[in-house]
């Protein structure tokens, strides 16, 4: 597989996993247990092969950069726009980045395997699929991202699933206490977040006139 073509496909790696939470949310509950299996265990490992491709490919040639995806396109904002800065978001595979990308899918893949058996007799299992394909999807955001932005919304997505996760069996009250504590904590990391973000954006803009969040354009 050439470069250019997996420039494109590298944004596969954390939507397959994405794909597998909107199969269990929407179908999950109608599906056979032996189908929401496979579809939760078969993107993850379709990630985990896409993510060897990357590996490989970064060691031969260098870090990959995917191709822009803009969550909304607003006419008359060119590529040096501000606004662009919030809106256009690109994915970023370094050597660092493929090592995390392996970690997550690879070891994501065994948990979603061992869980197949250790949830059987759970009367959600569809959902506690969705979630956990759910979280393998943000972490490959968090940890892909090219911007501090992307990795915000990775980030905060983790600390979703992770509210969602550790309160998977509410019924019980410990259960449910340790996911809003976990809820708590992670919105303090949050606001700590939020204001590096903030300041980081403003004095690179006012300092250097670069209004960026990008990664490389931060480091050069």
């Amino acid at each position: 597989m050439d470069r250019e073509t997996l420039s494109h496909l590298i944004w596969l790696i954390p939507l397959l996993p994405i794909l597998g939470f909107a199969v269990n949310v929407f179908l999950g509950r109608g599906l056979p247990r032996f189908f929401v299996s496979v579809a939760s265990c078969g993107v993850v490992l379709g990630s985990a092969i896409l993510s060897w491709i990357t590996f490989f490919a970064v060691r031969a040639g260098g870090p990959l950069v995917s191709s822009s995806l803009a969550w909304i396109d607003v006419p008359g904002t060119g590529p040096e726009a501000m606004l662009r800065v919030f809106l256009e978001h690109k994915l970023l595979a370094d050597p660092l980045t493929c090592v995390m990308i392996l970690v997550v899918t690879n070891v994501g893949f065994l948990i979603h395997l061992y869980s197949t058996a250790y949830m059987a007799d759970d009367k959600r299992y569809a959902r506690y699929f969705a979630f956990l394909n759910l979280f393998t999807g943000f972490m490959l955001i968090l940890v892909m991202g090219s911007n501090l932005l992307l990795m915000f919304v990775g980030w905060e997505g983790v600390g979703l699933c992770s509210y969602l996760l550790i309160g998977f069996w509410f019924e019980k009250r410990e259960n449910a206490a340790a996911g809003m504590k976990a809820f708590i904590v992670n919105r303090v990391g949050d606001f700590g977040f939020t204001v590096g973000l903030l300041l980081l954006f403003t004095y690179m803009g006012h300092a250097f006139g670069v209004w960026t969040l990008d990664f490389l354009e931060l480091s050069s």
